[in-house]
């Protein structure tokens, strides 16, 4: 299904804790498989060595006493790694990515802190990403309640809760409002699904949306992925 010289898609999952994004990463990529499409998955803040590294400092909350600002800066460092160890080399081979969270989640989480400026965010997204800007992009949302029900769940099966998750649930209402902005604004790019819906469910969605968007006779040629960062506030 893949042509020799064709860039692979950029696919992005966006949503508050507990959405089930891993989940649904994962799922798509099967689906894809089945079709053909060679994929790779990856994650933020993380997807290559050195942004792991960074990964580990950002959610044990090591970054947190320098402040928002510090902790913005180091997310885009760990961006600006991964996409040149990681993404970039996989669409340039016509391989398609799927990222469980991407910039969006920046201008969600630094955001809903309340303590930046949207033009700081902004111009670090202009840095660290340039022109390498997802295709389509799945705004997973479910009720903070709901989903950090699901998060503590994976704590009490080990998974200890990380420095987001560990925030209140005014700031992940915040969260969970910046990313409805990001969608309403940019309704090109964005799908909203419903993630209280059971994974199945969800994951039809997903594929359908996938299909009719990317892969079907309505699908929008690549046009190139450089689009200017539009603030995600109402």
């Amino acid at each position: 299904m893949q042509g020799a010289n064709a860039p692979g898609r950029f696919i992005s999952f966006e949503g508050g804790e507990g959405a089930g994004k891993s989940t649904q990463c994962r799922r798509l990529r099967e689906a894809l498989a089945e079709k053909g499409v060679k994929a790779v998955l990856t994650r933020e803040p993380g997807g290559s060595p050195k942004a792991e590294d960074i990964r580990g400092l950002l959610l044990s909350g090591a970054v947190k006493p320098y402040g928002h600002a510090a902790e913005a800066m180091m997310f885009s460092a760990a961006r600006i790694d991964h996409l040149d160890k990681t993404i970039r080399p996989a669409l340039a081979a016509g391989t398609w990515v799927i990222c469980d969270r991407f910039a969006d989640s920046t201008r969600a989480y630094q955001g809903a802190l309340g303590e930046l400026d949207f033009a700081l965010i902004e111009a670090l997204e202009k840095v660290a990403v340039g022109a390498t800007r997802p295709d389509l992009t799945f705004i997973l949302d479910i009720s903070p309640e709901a989903g950090l029900r699901r998060a503590a769940g994976r704590a009490g099966a080990g998974a200890p809760a990380d420095r987001f998750e560990r925030e209140s649930l005014g700031f992940h209402r915040a969260v969970r409002n910046r990313f409805l902005d990001i969608a309403s604004a940019e309704p090109e790019r964005c799908a909203v699904i419903d993630a209280a819906l059971g994974p199945d469910a969800v994951a039809e969605r997903v594929w359908s949306t996938v299909k009719l968007r990317l892969l079907g006779p309505l699908a929008a040629p690549l046009r190139g992925r450089a689009r200017a960062p539009r603030e995600a506030h109402a």
